[in-house]
């Protein structure tokens, strides 16, 4: 839809106080209907409704729950409340669009008085529920009507839309740049000053290998099998990638890690230093470079071999990292915590307290198969947990992701919360009261083709971190972090994501939204 059609069909969409000085006081000359539902997905059955509603008065207001209030499935409303608005507001017979952003409608309804209030026949079949009897008492009480619409064909957006998800990536991105002001210009310049930025990242190096072998039978008197070696790949991950990808992306980058005194630990030195990071590393004896060792035969992973020491880092150890944190001067700190030892409950305040006054903080805690809760980082001011992470965290396995999400952003007293959600994409929560319609976005997942999404968390981090602290926007922060997501998804193994990976991914996007 071009910006001038948008125009057109904007003006149907009102605030309530707007909308009250269209319409006056009751009574009217003109007589107003006024439906309200989530009109998550527009089917059918919500046309067959509105239209005979239309056929009843003279002016349609169409009032749709506030996406705060969509409690209905874990990650509705699928389609944002700002594009639901507009759906409807491209219907020829619909007058005027308000969002409701109260868990009814009964305190619109007091204040608008229409004429009639139509609801769907299911809401009287088998006797009248509670709650439609408030609404009927509130219309009564000044002398308008409950209707109810005819109910041969009933529909369910959650059904349809458990059936086949709506594909509405572009217009949910159009609809939070538009509300957002930003453009693709914006996220263009973003990229291009992360050069200017400086970053500490403190956190675990795990080295990720993947030994490819071949499967030639198996023993007869035993369950085991043989597998002829062929080659093995070692790659450089956990907190190290994390630091790979902010330098890749043009920071400047500081990496605080432990090591063990092990050929693996030269080899981590030795890769981080080619690709320009400043290695400010802690050799302990006493503990194994962390490796993860994938067997792999025919594509499948058949077993992994952790070679792990997983106890907290000793008091000796932790000086160093406080001395570290202490000394090096940074714009950005990353705490990258993957649970092998360097972050425990005894080491985090200390370390957290030694990042200098003013230092942007981003945390980042992977629980996997161990033990680490998000919570932990207490006041800072990026968090990037996913769903699972959120759930442990909290002890929270029953609320809807939005809810889960904001719940987190006040027990973390985080400035920004971006939860991710894997092919689901991301939600983004800011320090504002969970009322607030701008207290959340969401952004889906821009990923074309996944080959491997290991590591899309760490893309994501690195670039939200430089997005939120050079542009101070929530909104490019996630769009660019996710774009940064989507692309490493692309990639067999951790590949650093540069800046021109991502701006293909703005010229694609672009010409999707162009029409290109």
């Amino acid at each position: 839809m071009d910006s001038k059609s948008k125009e057109l069909f904007k003006r149907k969409i009102k605030t309530v106080d707007q909308l009250l000085e269209v319409l006056g006081p009751f009574p009217r000359t003109e007589k107003v209907i006024m439906c309200h539902g989530t009109f998550d997905v527009v089917h059918p059955g919500h046309i067959r409704h509105l239209l005979y509603a239309k056929s009843k008065g003279d002016i349609l207001v169409v009032s749709i729950t506030g996406d705060i209030h969509v409690t209905k499935d874990n990650y509705r409303p699928y389609v944002p409340q700002d594009l639901r608005q507009l759906n409807l507001a491209t219907f020829e017979f619909v007058d005027y669009v308000i969002t409701d952003f109260d868990a009814t409608p009964l305190n619109n309804l007091r204040i608008l008085k229409p004429d009639f209030f139509a609801k769907g026949y299911e809401y009287m079949d088998g006797g009248i529920h509670p709650k439609t009897q408030e609404e009927i008492n509130i219309l009564e009480s000044y002398g308008g009507e409950v209707i109810f619409t005819p109910g041969d064909i009933v529909y369910s957006s959650s059904a349809l839309i458990k059936l086949e998800p709506p594909g509405i990536q572009i217009e949910k991105l159009m609809i939070l740049m538009e509300r957002e002001k930003i453009t693709f210009e914006d996220l263009r310049h973003t990229l291009t000053t992360f050069s200017d930025i400086s970053v500490h990242v403190v956190g675990d190096t795990i080295v990720d290998s993947y030994t490819q072998c071949s499967s030639i039978g198996g023993m007869t008197k035993t369950p085991t099998m043989s597998m002829r070696y062929e080659n093995k790949i070692d790659f450089v991950g956990g907190a190290a990638v994390v630091a790979k990808h902010l330098k890749a992306a043009g920071a400047n980058v500081y990496f605080s890690t432990v090591l063990g005194k092990d050929s693996l630990a030269e080899f981590v030195l030795s890769d981080l230093r080619n690709s320009g990071i400043n290695c400010l590393d802690i050799i302990d004896k006493t503990r194994p470079t962390t490796n993860k060792n994938a067997i792999v035969a025919n594509g499948y992973r058949i077993l992994k071999i952790d070679t792990v020491d997983n106890r907290p880092i000793s008091e000796r150890i932790t000086q160093l990292f406080l001395n570290n944190i202490k000394s090096t001067k940074a714009d950005i700190v990353v705490f990258s915590d993957f649970r092998h030892g360097v972050f425990n409950k005894t080491s985090i305040p200390e370390l957290t307290a030694e990042i200098p006054g003013g230092t942007f903080r981003v945390a980042d805690s992977q629980v996997a198969s161990r033990w680490g809760n998000i919570l932990d980082f207490q006041g800072f001011d990026l968090i990037t947990p996913n769903e699972r992470e959120a759930r442990f965290s909290l002890g929270d396995q029953d609320s809807v992701v939005r809810d889960l999400a904001l719940d987190l952003i006040d027990k973390a007293n985080c400035n920004t919360l971006i939860l991710k959600m894997g092919e689901r994409g991301a939600i983004t929560c800011r320090n504002l009261p969970k009322e607030d319609p701008r207290s959340f976005f969401s952004v889906d997942s821009f990923s074309q083709h996944v080959l491997d999404a290991v590591g899309s968390g760490d893309a994501l981090l690195a670039y939200a971190s430089l997005s939120l602290y050079a542009s101070k926007n929530e909104a490019i922060a996630t769009i660019l972090g996710s774009l940064a997501a989507a692309i490493e998804c692309e990639y067999d193994g951790n590949v650093p994501v540069t800046p021109e990976h991502v701006l293909k991914k703005i010229d694609y996007l672009e010409k999707r939204v162009n029409f290109n």
